[in-house]
């Protein structure tokens, strides 16, 4: 068995490799996608980065909370689950197996997909090995009771400290009432009383339905050639059976009319999130929100919001917006957190700057050092291959065009004031809008 400390000896010149190759990265800020379908029926997206002796794969499925039907918390406990044991193996042996050569293995799941990581050292010695024990969790999964009753307490745990958490009351709030009884609706770690009912009959119909080769999409960046990545991208879904693709998740069909909700928690700061479903990955006007947003509440203290809620009237350190576009329509949301007895300020104070920005958009100033931030900002976007095929997995899963990172600076360049207050004002309605405080009430707030 390979010592750690042989491990580590063996991964120092990688380390100096990265630095250099992050210093490649930023002077060529545009890689390659090839794209093709794998003899299994998966998508297959692949960037060659020979710079640095490593390979980094994700294969994201269609199998997020999303698909969770009746089930809420099904899909993120059937992810958490595959390394838990799998073939001949338990968890602690493929943990071994993957810390001997160095690998790195990591799982995930969202409201739209449910993913699994590989990254390893190129050379076939390390590389084959790696593989192997990957696809024996992704192909072999035996969902072990023990394991789901041990992850399920720790499900329940997770989910009893939510109820402690004016962060998560708040989330769940807002996800619950903008999406009402949309798939997005409920949160991913499910509630307390699906998680105790979860069977490991669940769990493997679910993994049987969506973890299937044709509803993969494999990505992967690294040192290999052409040939070297259609091997591998076959050999990784050799296993899966083909299966279909699921059927689309559904529009999200959105009638509030400026909802408040009011959640009383024994706090001196209330957190405060208002928003409303926006558009989804690929719409037309995703490039004239993104530079908008980062005028009106992403780029951080120079954005109009922060200015407006901490520079000038100190109503909290810290305030944002973001759009987070998804499979069907992602959220708008702002939020803060701020005293008790200044709340109904704050409050007053987000919604006029939004609504200003809706009506008016960026001034020229504005728009010109948005564009500049972004785009000086890009290749560190980019700048390894973990960053890159973050990208890629989401170019792929989201079907986006393949010069996407190409045209990436170009479309934000060409983004004028017109189009940004044009998208605000389509996607954002103030007469719409929900409104989700968590704290204690007060006179003054």
């Amino acid at each position: 068995m390979t010592t750690l400390i042989t491990r580590i000896k063996k991964n120092i010149p990688i380390l100096i490799a990265g630095i250099l190759f992050a210093c490649t990265q930023l002077a060529h800020a545009s890689p390659e996608i090839q794209h093709w379908q794998n003899a299994q029926g998966s998508q297959v997206f692949f960037v060659a980065a020979p710079e640095l002796p490593m390979v980094d794969i994700r294969i994201t499925f269609d199998a997020g909370s999303a698909r969770d039907g009746n089930k809420p918390g099904l899909a993120l406990m059937t992810n958490g689950l595959l390394a838990e044991g799998a073939g001949k193996l338990d968890a602690n042996a493929i943990a071994e197996r993957f810390e001997d050569i160095g690998a790195k293995f990591r799982n995930n799941a969202d409201r739209d997909t449910a993913s699994l990581s590989l990254r390893s050292l190129s050379d076939t010695q390390w590389l084959k090995p790696a593989v192997d024990n990957f696809v024996t969790v992704l192909s072999e999964p035996n969902f072990p009771g023990i394991a789901l009753e041990r992850e399920r307490q720790r499900a329940l745990i997770a989910l009893r400290g939510e109820k402690q958490s004016p962060q998560s009351l708040s989330s769940n709030a807002f996800y619950a009432n903008i999406y009402n009884d949309h798939a997005y609706a409920a949160p991913t770690l499910g509630y307390e009383e699906n998680m105790a009912t979860l069977a490991r009959g669940d769990i493997q119909t679910f993994y049987q339905k969506y973890y299937t080769a044709s509803n993969a999409t494999i990505a992967i960046v690294g040192d290999l050639d052409r040939k070297e990545a259609e091997s591998l991208a076959n050999t990784l879904t050799a296993k899966l059976k083909k299966g279909e693709k699921p059927a689309a998740i559904k529009p999200v069909a959105y009638t509030l009319k400026n909802k408040q909700i009011h959640i009383e928690y024994p706090s001196t700061q209330t957190h405060i999130m208002v928003g409303m479903p926006s558009h989804i990955r690929g719409d037309k006007d995703h490039f004239a929100l993104f530079v908008g947003n980062h005028v009106l509440g992403g780029g951080g203290f120079g954005s109009r919001i922060t200015k407006a809620i901490r520079e000038d009237r100190g109503l909290a350190y810290s305030a944002y917006s973001y759009f987070a576009p998804m499979r069907a329509q992602g959220p708008f949301v702002v939020g803060l957190q701020t005293s008790n007895t200044q709340t109904k300020e704050a409050l007053q104070v987000l919604n006029e700057t939004v609504a200003t920005f809706i009506k008016e958009g960026p001034d020229d100033n504005e728009l010109a050092a948005a564009k500049r931030d972004i785009v000086n900002g890009f290749p560190l976007r980019i700048a390894s291959n973990s960053s890159v095929l973050n990208y890629v997995s989401l170019i792929g899963f989201y079907g986006l065009p393949l010069d996407y990172l190409n045209e990436f600076t170009e479309k934000v360049d060409n983004i004028t004031k017109e189009q940004v207050r044009e998208a605000f004002a389509n996607r954002i309605k103030l007469d719409q809008l929900l409104t989700v405080t968590v704290g204690q009430s007060t006179d003054e707030g």
